[in-house]
């Protein structure tokens, strides 16, 4: 387990250590190029543009590629200021390390942007990038890392990736003074390399000003004017500097550990640290010319090939935390030997030959650093025309060619092309975006176990409890294992070995914090560190199963819950909505939100209400009303979203927030319609409270919003509930529901549930890169009215083209666990991924979803899908699998109308 195993002391030679030591202690501070752009003289600027199209900030690696492609977009009146040089920040010290697979398909397409921009600037500009195409290489020293490996492998088949899996003897084969005693496996990537940064950032600040952008270094920003419009929405003004103010209505913040000082001039929170990060430079090394670059996850190092020498460096446990100085440029701190000696033994373990080899230099540089570790991008919920391109936690180079391009279409065009939620800092709600606490615990987290194996189910330990809703101490008591998103605690899954309580954050017992020993939560969570199926797998099936047969209550109170109200309610509902909102009020739809390229923002349901007589599941407006009700993992995005479209097109209404002060109990099954009407006086009959339909209510004396719908694929109504009655609630329905052999269950059963019976997980089944059409939702967009709606131009060209990927389900009957990212085969041809896979239990097999692409780039159709033979390709491992092009559960819809006549599959 990471925490117990994260620092190994490793075999080595005494005396090949206390030489380096030596050798260290001696060394002096430098970057390992030959090339650093301070040594080259600079006037200082005699004035600025008076006004621009953008005004990019910072001169490092991001700044440099965002202006490259917003000039390539035609943004030729973009200004890039730098208050030093070019590079002088954190550019100039990285290690420059390029790697092509990550366990991400977006991350996997933005490097090869990065890796493909890096191999083409020389051509373009005549400069050398300082590209060097040796190689990378992955240490495994166990098989659940050759595993996560395998499926790096795996993925990177659908984007032409070369990977291969080796074993140690093919490892010493390719790499003589690799020692291999204790490797597992390895797994090569030949594609991989270095960049060198003052080359790469010459090349592209070179063809951005040829294209009529201008560099203006020796130029600090002193603020940033905004203003409010007539509508109340602020946006970006101008740009102050000493030179003269730039008026502009776009500012692009790509200052890295400095982007919190720069967002406090427009009133936006930039949620990022600085830690110094390090790494040493050795002497030359006989033989290690030509070979790839390391990465020994396990042991948290790497080693780049630095001509005929060694780079060494990795992430610590313990990270020097630091505040940087606004002057500080082209600047490095001392080597702090008791923090960096963690990687030493590591690194004379695997090359053991460095051990006996000088060190030429240090390099001990600030970087910025995310709570999630992943970068800050996209425009800010806070400040219209305020985009944030900054906090890139050592994956500058490799980022910056993709997240750049991605940027510029953010700031050209209204969104990205990829879906860059992962990356979007609306993937953050605003909530904790400025809290001191969350940023330094989270983000220290994230540092520490940056080389972790990514298991699919692992969650922080980190600034946990931060939003609870009214249900927390009850569930927790009952074995909850709980999951965060954007702070709130939502059940995962029950265990039914007690509680399991979650401890304030220990640091993994550095910086004088004491260990939290026992730990019962974390132990709850290592029980997922596997690509097996996970010892509580039937826990989580009886969960499941007591949903199908008889009744289940699931606390989903996290949810963003918002009202659409005002006189132009109905037009923004419209316009910003793909289904039909010209509906009766008591209706309840489920919808999806697109962008300008009918990309889906998110699906959700939205009921169309008449005013109440007060409190937050009725609250009292003018006119007619619409409830907005969105998964609240992506709260934060829904909310700017609906706000920003709102703001475009200047509608005169107000989205009020419920979020903190509602409950969601969501009651499905076989059993929940006579379980509730034992509580209620309403009728919940077909005829009275149909499907998709919602209305104010009494459950055990206290009213509630209630809307007959399931996102599991049963009977069932979700209970809207204000927090004072949740608790009273909750007891009535479990007191009634006893007869019915309820059980509480959590998200990783809604996870299963909702696959099995074909229901969408916005994020992975459908993306902002996805349209409705592609992945199965065309019902959602009222293309037969005459009714405009946000990204329905698109939408109506896509039809008429056809599709060229399309969304299927496939199940395999290897009792194998599936968890996304899985290789799809068909025939000879790998022709996609799984977005996302889970185990069906009433179907009794592990099952997928992911889109399938043509492999000549034509229209996908239902006769393509049917006619091939499928494989689905697990840790390396080719099964055969079924195409599903309907759920293969209950796929005539007839259990969520409570029509029970046909057994489960798996009692079949």
């Amino acid at each position: 387990m990471w925490r117990a195993g994260h620092v190994i002391g490793r075999l080595h030679a005494s005396v090949s250590r206390t030489v380096l030591v030596r050798n260290l202690t001696k060394a002096s501070s430098g970057v390992p190029y030959d090339r650093v752009i301070k040594d080259q003289p600079k006037d200082l600027p005699q004035s600025v543009p008076s006004s621009a199209d953008v005004v990019v900030i910072g001169g490092g690696v991001i700044g440099c590629a965002t202006m490259y492609y917003l000039t390539k977009l035609g943004v030729g009146n973009t200004v890039l200021l730098e208050k030093d040089d070019l590079t002088a920040g954190t550019t100039w010290h990285t290690a420059g390390l390029v790697w092509r697979l990550r366990p991400n398909d977006i991350d996997i397409q933005l490097m090869a942007c990065s890796r493909g921009l890096m191999m083409s600037l020389e051509e373009e500009t005549g400069v050398d990038t300082g590209w060097i195409n040796n190689g990378g290489l992955f240490i495994a020293s166990n098989k659940e890392r050759l595993d996560e490996y395998k499926r790096l492998m795996s993925l990177g088949k659908f984007f032409g990736i070369e990977s291969h899996v080796l074993g140690p003897e093919e490892t010493k084969k390719l790499y003589p003074l690799l020692n291999v005693d204790d490797v597992y496996g390895t797994l090569y990537s030949p594609g991989d390399g270095t960049i060198d940064p003052a080359g790469y950032c010459t090349a592209m600040t070179r063809a951005a000003t040829n294209r009529g952008g201008k560099v203006i270094t020796k130029c600090p920003v002193q603020g940033i004017q905004t203003g409010q419009n007539d509508h109340g929405t602020t946006r970006v003004e101008a740009v102050d500097t000493p030179y003269g103010t730039i008026k502009t209505n776009c500012v692009v913040n790509c200052t890295g550990v400095w982007a919190p000082n720069i967002g406090q001039m427009a009133g936006v929170k930039v949620p990022l640290l600085a830690m110094r990060h390090a790494y040493i430079v050795t002497e030359r090394i006989e033989g290690i010319q030509n070979m790839p670059n390391v990465r020994d996850h396990d042991a948290s190092l790497y080693l780049k090939l630095q001509g005929d020498a060694l780079s060494v460096g990795g992430y610590e446990p313990n990270p020097m935390f630091c505040e940087v100085e606004n002057d500080f440029a082209f600047s490095l701190y001392d080597l702090d030997w008791d923090v960096f000696s963690v990687h030493i033994d590591g690194a004379v373990n695997r090359v053991p030959v460095i051990g006996e080899t000088g060190v030429k230099s240090t390099v001990c540089g600030p970087e910025s650093f995310t709570p999630d570790h992943k970068p800050l991008l996209g425009e800010s919920p806070e400040v219209r025309g305020f985009y944030h391109g900054c906090g890139f936690n050592s994956m500058g180079m490799n980022g910056s060619a993709g997240c750049a391009q991605e940027l510029a279409r953010w700031v050209v065009n209204g969104r990205p092309s990829l879906d860059m939620y992962g990356y979007d800092i609306r993937r953050f709600t605003q909530k904790l975006t400025d809290h001191p606490k969350w940023i330094k615990e989270r983000s220290h987290e994230a540092y520490a176990k940056n080389y972790s194996i990514v298991y699919p189910h692992d969650e922080p330990l980190a600034s946990r409890d931060m939003r609870t809703d009214a249900l927390h101490e009850i569930l927790r008591a009952k074995g909850c294992v709980f999951q965060e998103r954007e702070g709130w605690e939502r059940p995962g899954w029950y265990s039914l070995d007690g509680p399991a309580k979650l401890l304030d954050y220990d640091y993994y017992g550095y910086y004088d914090y004491k260990l939290n020993n026992p730990n019962i939560y974390n132990d709850r969570l290592t029980l997922d560190y596997t690509f097996d199926f996970p010892s509580h797998h039937d826990i989580i099936g009886k969960e499941c199963l007591t949903c199908r047969e008889k009744v289940a209550i699931f606390d989903m109170s996290y949810f963003g819950k918002y009202y659409l109200t005002g006189p132009d309610a109905q037009k923004a509902a419209d316009w910003i909505f793909s289904n039909d909102m010209a509906k009766t009020v008591g209706t309840t739809v489920y919808t999806c939100m697109l962008n300008s390229r009918g990309g889906v923002e998110s699906d959700l349901t939205v009921s169309i209400i008449e005013p109440g007589t007060g409190g937050p599941h009725a609250p009292k407006f003018g006119g007619t009303g619409f409830y907005v009700a969105v998964g609240g993992g992506a709260a934060q995005h829904n909310y700017t979203h609906i706000k920003t479209a709102m703001e475009d097109m200047k509608f005169v209404c107000d989205l009020l927030n419920h979020s903190d002060n509602m409950g969601l109990l969501s009651i499905q099954g076989p059993h929940s319609r006579d379980l509730l009407q034992s509580l209620t006086d309403a009728d919940l009959g077909n005829a009275a409270f149909p499907f998709s339909t919602n209305k104010v209510l009494k459950i055990a004396g206290h009213e509630v919003r209630a809307l007959r719908l399931s996102f599991v694929g049963e009977l069932g109504w979700e209970l809207h509930v204000p927090n004072e009655s949740c608790v009273p609630v909750y007891n009535a329905v479990m007191e009634a529901g006893a007869k019915y052999g309820i059980v509480d269950a959590g998200y990783r059963a809604i996870d299963s549930l909702s696959i099995e019976k074909g229901y969408r997980h916005w994020h992975a089944d459908i993306r902002p890169d996805d349209t409705p059409l592609e992945g199965g939702l065309g019902f959602t967009c009222k293309l037969k009215t005459a009714t405009p709606f946000l990204g329905r131009e698109a939408i109506e060209k896509q039809k008429a083209e056809g599709v060229k990927r399309k969304i299927a389900c496939f199940t395999i009957d290897e009792h194998v666990p599936l968890h996304g990212l899985e290789a799809i085969w068909r025939d000879d041809a790998v022709v996609g991924f799984l977005r996302r896979a889970d185990y069906a239990f009433a179907l009794g097999k592990s099952i997928g979803y992911g889109y399938i692409h043509h492999p000549n780039g034509e229209v996908v159709t239902s006769d393509f899908l049917k006619t091939g033979r499928y494989k689905i390709e697990h840790l390396g491992t080719e099964f055969p699998a079924h195409i599903h092009l309907k759920s293969p559960f209950d796929p005539g819809n007839k259990r969520v109308k409570g029509i029970y006549d046909t057994p489960l599959p798996i009692q079949k």
